[in-house]
């Protein structure tokens, strides 16, 4: 059996960066005590994708939020998924282009049906994530602060007609317990949808990854405790290796998502025939369609064939 897909989620408010308990923010820091305190780029090798969801209750600033998701996912080389306050199609445009290779819903998942239709077309099935919100058998939207009038099961029924390309199911009772996951429920929605299921809300310990995991039901689980989340995501891969079960192959979503869900290498300015190449001259940017930042290494050093524009997309018939 594969194992389940491991997910970090964090919760951006107006600036500042929170813990969350039954929708109830609690601010943690910005993003520069997130970059002292929580080295993403080292901890992305342990995770398999990251949520950022701007949850702001005070009116929201997606040109701030952008410039932050650009700035946190900088040299985090795990697909990314973001959103929160996505109502038109250059807010989603925004997020795009500065690091999401996915966008997660919620509102407009309800409320228009119309522009959820058009963000598949043009970005395609596997770049949306439809966010459900649920105590018991009630959805909410607008931040878990009203109610809908379809239940869970309803709903469900109703997304899977959408055509997105993931559910993200997040217990409102169970949000920052630390008490487990709703289980219960997840297989219930697991069965019931055509599309993978990521589980959130309640995640405490390595157990509430481990138990079940091969079970039918959830893909995915996520947690959005930062505090603790570090330390969780090194007792979860151990007890993985210890089972044996730490070796992921893909499956046939993220190949789909792999040619946004990694980047390439391309010239950062204008490149000169005869230029040599360096770290200052060459940037990391997605799709991945070119030279992988992997091997970044065979191009230093190197001088250019021909002259190039910026970001322009390298290959080592660029180079000699």
């Amino acid at each position: 059996m594969l194992r389940k897909r491991l997910i970090f989620t964090l919760i951006y408010n107006n600036g500042f960066f929170a813990q969350s308990r039954n929708f109830r923010l609690q601010k943690v820091g910005d993003i520069s005590w997130l970059e002292k305190n929580y080295g993403f780029k080292d901890l992305a090798f342990s995770l398999d994708e990251l949520v950022i969801l701007d949850a702001s209750r005070e009116s929201r600033n997606i040109a701030e939020f952008a410039d932050t998701l650009s700035r946190l996912v900088e040299d985090v080389f795990i697909p990314i998924c973001a959103g929160g306050g996505v109502r038109c199609m250059e807010d989603a445009e925004v997020l795009f282009e500065n690091g999401a290779d996915k966008i997660i819903l919620n509102t407009i998942i309800y409320e228009n049906k119309d522009l959820v239709t058009n963000l598949i077309k043009k970005y395609g099935s596997q770049s949306i994530v439809a966010s459900v919100d649920y105590k018991k058998n009630d959805v909410f939207i607008k931040n878990g602060t009203q109610k809908i009038e379809m239940k869970l099961f309803d709903y469900m029924d109703y997304i899977n007609s959408l055509g997105v390309g993931e559910v993200y199911l997040n217990s409102m009772e169970k949000d920052g317990t630390g008490f487990g996951y709703d289980l219960e429920t997840a297989k219930k929605v697991a069965k019931k949808i055509l599309m993978p299921l990521i589980i959130a809300g309640g995640a405490g310990n390595e157990k509430h990854f481990t138990i079940d995991k091969d079970l039918p039901g959830p893909d995915q689980k996520a947690s959005l405790n930062p505090l603790e989340f570090q330390s969780l995501v090194r007792s979860i891969r151990n007890v993985e290796n210890a089972l044996g079960t730490y070796y992921k192959k893909p499956s046939p979503s993220e190949i789909k998502n792999k040619i946004v869900a990694r980047r390439s290498v391309y010239t950062a300015h204008d490149i000169s025939k005869g230029d040599i190449l360096t770290l200052e001259n060459l940037i990391v940017l997605r799709p991945e369609t070119g030279f992988s930042p992997m091997r970044i290494d065979e191009l230093i050093g190197r001088k250019a064939i021909r002259s190039m524009p910026p970001q322009f997309r390298l290959t080592l018939d660029d180079v000699e």
